[in-house]
Order: C-alpha cells, then sequence, then structure tokens
C-alpha cells in the first residue's frame, strides 16, 4: 500500500520571521510609501501641490493643498506609530478612493488614456482595500498572552 504524504515544512520558523515587529512596520511602510512621498513633495512644494488641485478643479486650491499634506502624512504617521492606527488606515482608505474618483475617471475618456486610468483607478481600489483590512486587524480583540 502507497499512501502519500505532505512534506514537513519549517513553518514555525517563518511563522515567527512573519510576526516580527520589524517586518510588520516595513510592510506598513511600504504600504504609506506613496502617502509619505507626495506629502512630503506638496510641503516642499506647496505652490505645485496648488497646482494640482487647480488641475483638478478643486477649490480653494491652497486650503484643499494643506489638508492633503496634513492628511497624508498625519494618517501615515497613525498608521505607522500604531497609535489609532485603524484611524489613519481608514483616513487613507477613504482619501484614496476620493482621489481616484477625481484624478481617474476613465468612464470619461477614450483609448489609450482611459486604459491607464482604469488600471490606475482599480489599483488604487486595490491599496484602499489593503488599508481598510489594516484598519479591520487594528479594531480586532487582541490575544491574550494565555492564548485565549
Amino acid at each position: 500500500m502507497h499512501t502519500t504524504t505532505t512534506p514537513t515544512v519549517p513553518l514555525q520558523g517563518w511563522r515567527a520571521l512573519a510576526g516580527a515587529p520589524a517586518l510588520r512596520w516595513l510592510f506598513l511602510l511600504l504600504l504609506c510609501g506613496a502617502y509619505l512621498q507626495g506629502g512630503w513633495n506638496k510641503l516642499t512644494d506647496f505652490h505645485g501641490a496648488v497646482g494640482e488641485m487647480q488641475h483638478f478643479g478643486l477649490a480653494p486650491a491652497a486650503t484643499l493643498a494643506a489638508l492633503v499634506i496634513a492628511g497624508e502624512l498625519g494618517a501615515s504617521a497613525l498608521v505607522l506609530s500604531g497609535f489609532y492606527r485603524w484611524l489613519g488606515a481608514g483616513f487613507l482608505a477613504l482619501f484614496t478612493v476620493m482621489a481616484t474618483l477625481v484624478a481617474n475617471r476613465f468612464w470619461e475618456m477614450a483609448g489609450t488614456e482611459r486604459f491607464m486610468a482604469a488600471n490606475s483607478f482599480f489599483e488604487h481600489l486595490g491599496l484602499a482595500g489593503a488599508f481598510l483590512l489594516v484598519a479591520w486587524h487594528d479594531l480586532q480583540p487582541r490575544q491574550r498572552a494565555s492564548g485565549g
């Protein structure tokens, strides 16, 4: 009689690595990277940030640019610090959906422009989903040290 066995995989080591706080923080940094970069670029080139708001027909442009900067940097800081992580992640999810509705209106485009904007639109929805997953995970009850 021949039996098939599943090879033993050293999962315990991988689980320990996956649970490392530094690695988790690195993953959160990667998730927040575009918002840190975008907020920093807008902060260091405020005139350009105002121009971006005007390009999309948003007013008052200077006020909205300042709010976007504060939102991108502040919410990223919440996510990375763990202090109200769910709130920062929720804000970035909502911001991402709103921004993609403004910037990637693929349904109003044609040809290659439509194709590229649609790809960007749905990629941003995926990013918003990742932030919602972070928020959901952060709101889950903490397991007790006893394993309960």
